[in-house]
């Protein structure tokens, strides 16, 4: 399966009919900078369909992307480290909370995205937790693969295998386009 077109339709901050219009919703979720937007772009193959940054905090609202007229992308912000003031942070964090947990939007799916060489950190894991409460089908993706040094390269794999289980786990690099077609199948099917 490709991705044959896809739009940036709109910046949500709350509840909104486009949430609501039945389309199947695909929710990327995950620490400030582990690349959420950079996967986005990655799948769409458009350098500019999300918008990146270096700078943690960059995505502070719901962003809708629409995929090939039949689909929603849903790119959250980070969770985490972000430089950005103390209540604004408070803010999205009730944003993410509500959208995730308390609204009643039907995720198809959920893509938990981990930085590779820093691995699951406490707050992935509890993200995890709360998702599985909530009967959502996580698919969990190792992004900047290629950024793991070789001497470290199968014992981080391997920690990170034993950490998600049975979980269904996608090692990704945007740069090298490692897993993209997996990641692909696994969203459109």
């Amino acid at each position: 399966m490709n991705i044959k077109s896809a739009t940036f339709v709109k910046g949500v901050v709350g509840t909104d009919e486009i949430l609501e219009d039945g389309t199947p919703q695909i929710v990327f979720v995950g620490r400030s900078n582990v690349g959420k937007s950079s996967v986005i772009n990655s799948l769409a193959n458009q350098k500019k369909l999300a918008r990146t940054s270096s700078f943690p905090g960059r995505t502070q609202e719901i962003n809708i992307f629409l995929i090939n007229k039949s689909v929603y992308l849903v790119d959250l912000p980070g969770y985490g480290f972000v430089k950005i003031p103390q209540k604004e942070r408070e803010r999205i964090q009730k944003m993410m909370q509500w959208y995730l947990f308390r609204s009643a939007y039907k995720l198809k799916k959920v893509v938990l995205i981990i930085d590779a060489n820093v691995g699951p950190s406490s707050a992935d894991l509890e993200m995890v937790r709360s998702l599985e409460e909530q009967e959502n089908n996580i698919v969990v993706v190792v992004n900047k693969i290629d950024k793991i040094k070789k001497s470290e390269h199968e014992a981080k794999i391997q920690k990170i295998k034993a950490t998600f289980g049975d979980r269904k786990i996608i090692f990704y690099s945007v740069e090298k386009k490692i897993g993209v077609t997996e990641l692909t199948d696994e969203i459109l099917k």
